[in-house]
């Protein structure tokens, strides 16, 4: 569609934990170019909380963070997904540490220092195993926060709750999680949800917005915001404040 420019979330999704921000910053890199989607946290209570939210297909996890200790958040994350894979990041000489999280659930761990290559090949070998690297080219799931879209089965969560929508409905979802953050306007929604522009579309475009935010937003912070005089955008709660 003319206009709107993008990206799809459906690539694998792999969590990065880690407090220094440099090392979190190459390894997002590698996980990129590995055709996966990386999402940092610098810390155990920021991980919980984006776990949550964009329910990863594999974890790399640190086992030294400054809130948290690493098998701590091992735990949490096995407790809320028995078979989320996790690799974990050791010192070379913790060998009690690596036997500790083996036994809380890791399913492999690198020592550092490490080789990027050798981290992107454990974790391809963690997603084979576990069937989510067949999803990296699969464009049917959409994830943003807390809300997760999944198009081959036409069904959305938001902070895990399931959210039932109308088939407009779900397609307007659609386009705006196709294009987080780009506002688009009533013309570019109307020609992509109904394909085609006639008398009154306009307020046929705000009577589905405001459905769509009653359904999404009850109880819960607005994640689609108007954008006066030039349309609608929809953004993450903690980028909508």
């Amino acid at each position: 569609m003319a206009g709107i420019s993008g990206t799809r979330s459906g690539r694998v999704r792999v969590l990065i934990v880690d407090d220094e921000p440099a090392l979190t910053e190459v390894l997002s890199v590698a996980v990129t170019e590995a055709g996966w989607r990386p999402y940092p946290a610098a810390d155990g209570h920021s991980a919980l909380r984006i776990a949550r939210g964009c329910a990863p297909h594999a974890v790399v996890l640190d086992g030294m963070l400054p809130d948290l200790d690493g098998i701590q958040v091992l735990r949490r994350l096995r407790y809320e997904n028995p078979e989320l894979p996790i690799l974990m990041l050791t010192a070379r000489d913790a060998l009690e540490f690596r036997i500790d999280g083996l036994a809380n659930g890791a399913d492999d761990y690198v020592t550092k220092p490490f080789s990027l290559e050798e981290v992107v090949l454990r974790l391809r070998g963690l997603l084979r195993r576990s069937g989510a690297e067949r999803t990296r080219t699969d464009d049917s799931v959409r994830v943003l926060g807390d809300l997760v879209l999944t198009g081959e089965s036409r069904e959305v969560h938001r902070d895990g709750s399931r959210i039932t929508l109308t088939a407009k409905e779900f397609e307007l979802l659609s386009l705006l999680m196709e294009h987080p953050r780009q506002v688009l306007s009533k013309t570019q929604i109307l020609d992509h949800v109904w394909t085609s522009s006639f008398d009154g579309g306009g307020n046929l475009v705000e009577v589905y917005i405001s459905s769509l935010r009653r359904k999404l937003d009850r109880g819960r912070p607005p994640m689609i915001h108007t954008v006066r005089g030039l349309g609608y955008a929809i953004r993450p709660v903690e980028e909508g404040r």
